[in-house]
């Protein structure tokens, strides 16, 4: 969940936060008697604040590889995926935590008709979760069988008297009522709570992590555990790896289903077809909004140098409705994705081979060059869209050396950039990050080029 310090904060305040321990409470949910795979419901599942549905394509191959049909199952957009400063201010290309239940709402009804459906599970990432807690509490119970929420705020990432229409202020309005009453969940929707043992940036008693080091935020690690529903702790996974980590996958999965799954390995399919949105990020605003008039590029590229095997694969332009593809790919091939989007830096994403096909692979364009870059030769961002980066946790390496732009100990940053002189331009670049290794190349960025090495894992 990208919360950016301008949306979390306002003047700083601390008051003692709501009490009350909500660990593995005595009002705790069990999830329903294992059904047959027939009857495991269509699943419906939730970005965070500022994401896309794209996150969730390693758990959507998980779910895949255990048997679940991908028409069963979904990912929302959210139009406007990053929350306002303040909730009933309207804020261009932001929205509020009504936009996103009525979304959220429009999208649940939509599964059921296509699947034919009584009810649907809904799995949350972050920001994703309220609006999932939002839906089931105002009405929309009765379509919700199942509720994952995986690393939620759900006491707030403060609790303070400042910035009290802040939706990821405790005190504030949204949050107290969600969880008003003896019980933080309403009856009839089974309720699962994933969190981090510790690892979670916005479930800390420090301000530091959002911008306020030294002024106890009023949180604890226990912040996104709920009174009522099942809480689990799953060891030291940072924010994003609550959904997305294969700990997360298992319980996830085997809430819904009832059971264990068979695997939590991907398997890979013969043939891949990739497709996808690309989607605009109006003054440095990340949305969901289409960009049409996009093209889009893939080659194959060598995944020890990073250069090309031949000309493209595939070669497409958006439409108004922002959709590029479909490309066939051999799940084995490492991939360059070259993304030319208006009014934008052009965009060379490295990838590792997809194991199986998507509809969500998701591009945005890369941020424009800054002061920072302006004696650069090459501009290279490794990415992990799906986490964080923990050191000493994880193996990060970026041309050979761990990145000087990752905070070791709590996870926070997901993303370390490497600047080269200009006589480093049109080099590989290897990006590691534990088991998974891309090779990039460094394109020049006078000709306003940014190289991405995005990870999957």
């Amino acid at each position: 969940m990208g919360i950016s310090r301008r949306t979390l904060l306002g003047a700083a305040g601390t008051l003692p936060l709501w009490a009350g321990g909500v660990a593995d409470s005595a009002f705790a949910q069990t999830a329903p008697a294992s059904p047959p795979a027939s009857e495991i419901p269509p699943i419906l599942f939730v970005h965070g604040n500022g994401d896309h549905a794209a996150l969730w394509i390693t758990t959507l191959w998980r779910m895949e590889s255990n048997g679940v049909p991908r028409q069963r199952m979904d990912a929302i957009n959210f139009t406007d995926p990053l929350a306002r400063s303040d909730d009933a201010v309207a804020q261009s290309n932001r929205s509020s935590t009504e936009d996103q239940r009525r979304e959220l709402t429009e999208a649940i009804k939509e599964l059921k008709r296509r699947t034919g459906a009584s009810r649907v599970a809904l799995i949350g990432n972050s920001r994703g979760g309220y609006a999932i807690r939002n839906v089931v509490k105002t009405g929309g119970g009765a379509d919700v069988s199942h509720a994952v929420l995986c690393g939620v705020p759900n006491h707030g990432v403060f609790d303070w008297e400042a910035n009290p229409g802040n939706e990821f202020n405790g005190r504030a309005p949204f949050l107290r009522g969600l969880n008003a009453g003896e019980s933080d969940v309403t009856p009839g929707t089974a309720f699962l709570t994933l969190r981090s043992d510790g690892m979670d940036k916005y479930a800390q008693a420090d301000g530091r992590f959002v911008g306020k080091p030294g002024t106890p935020t009023n949180v604890t690690n226990d912040g996104p555990a709920l009174k009522g529903a099942t809480n689990l702790m799953l060891g030291a996974v940072d924010h994003r790896e609550t959904a997305f980590h294969p700990r997360g996958f298992r319980e996830i999965y085997k809430f819904v289903a009832g059971r264990e799954p068979s695997r939590i390995e991907i398997v890979p399919e013969a043939e891949v077809r990739l497709s996808g949105l690309v989607t605009a990020t109006p003054g440095g605003v990340q949305t969901n909004r289409p960009v049409g008039g996009a093209a889009v590029e893939i080659y194959r590229v060598s995944p020890d140098s990073g250069e090309r095997l031949g000309g493209p694969v595939h070669s497409s332009q958006t439409g108004a409705d922002g959709r590029w593809g479909p490309a066939k790919v051999d799940p084995a091939w490492y991939l360059e994705m070259v993304l030319t989007s208006p009014g934008a830096p052009i965009t060379h994403f490295y990838r590792s081979p997809f194991p199986r096909s998507s509809d969500v692979v998701h591009l945005r364009a890369a941020r424009a060059p800054g002061p920072a870059d302006a004696n650069a030769g090459s501009v290279v961002i490794l990415t992990r869209p799906r986490g964080f980066f923990g050191l000493p946790r994880d193996v990060v390496l970026l041309d050979g050396k761990e990145p000087a732009d990752v905070k070791p100990g709590v996870p926070t940053d997901s993303t370390a950039t490497l600047r080269l002189p200009a006589a480093e331009v049109g080099r590989p670049v290897v990006a590691m990050f534990n088991q998974e290794r891309i090779v990039a190349r460094a394109w020049p960025v006078s000709e306003n080029r940014i190289v991405m090495a995005e990870l999957t894992y």
